[in-house]
């Protein structure tokens, strides 16, 4: 796709901004801190934002615990809910009104977002690209998700807004060069200011005009 350089793009992490089940992975990565890693404090905050790939190479090396997390994730993601935050359909119409990109950049697997589509099928319609750990070799908080999201919608990445509700995901999305926009719903404001060029509630707060007020 030829780079757009009169446009602006729109890239969302998943989980915690666009569909609430932060506090959901919360628990499920608390507990398996506590069974597995109980020396490390606040484990489900330790390993937010990273691949899954990632979390299993770094704390679970042993091929028989590492498969029994994977085993354990499976049944727990299987059972979830997928509930969209307040807001977000109607933001994402309003940057499909004006013909702004929109791109999800996680760091869930490809199998958990045909969960997500198949549980909210119109939920896809809202979004040219969908960037998963399958499509990158480096976890948040590096840059690499965004500048690929960037130029799976074809614009310039300087020219993206970014929104972001976790530590490492704002570390990445500053990385990349885009405009960040933290979201207060995993962490309070007060933990993400100084961390993105602006902090808003939700995305239930934000507008085409309002995002485009927000400059690096």
């Amino acid at each position: 796709m030829m780079t757009t350089t009169n446009s602006y793009g729109a890239l969302f992490d998943l989980d915690g901004v666009l569909v609430d089940t932060e506090g959901t992975y919360s628990l499920f990565w608390s507990e398996a801190g506590r069974r597995y890693h109980p020396e490390i404090p606040d484990f489900d905050m330790k390993i937010k934002g990273s691949t899954l790939p990632r979390i299993l190479e770094a704390y679970f090396p042993d091929p028989d615990i590492s498969e029994a997390v994977c085993a354990e994730l499976e049944v727990f993601e299987n059972a979830m809910d997928f509930p969209l935050f307040d807001g977000v359909i109607e933001f994402l119409s309003d940057l499909k009104k004006h013909g702004i990109p929109a791109a999800i950049v996680t760091s869930s697997g490809p199998d958990k977002m045909k969960r997500l589509f198949k549980s909210n099928p119109e939920f896809a319609s809202y979004f040219d690209a969908v960037v998963t750990s399958g499509d990158v070799t480096l976890s948040k908080p590096d840059p690499q998700c965004y500048i690929i999201g960037a130029r799976k919608i074809g614009i310039d990445i300087d020219r993206c807004y970014v929104f972001e509700d976790s530590i490492n995901g704002l570390t990445s999305g500053m990385a990349s060069g885009a405009t960040v926009i933290g979201i207060a719903t995993t962490l309070a404001a007060a933990e993400l200011e100084g961390r993105a060029h602006a902090v808003v509630p939700s995305l239930a707060s934000m507008s085409v005009d309002k995002m485009l007020e927000v400059k690096r």
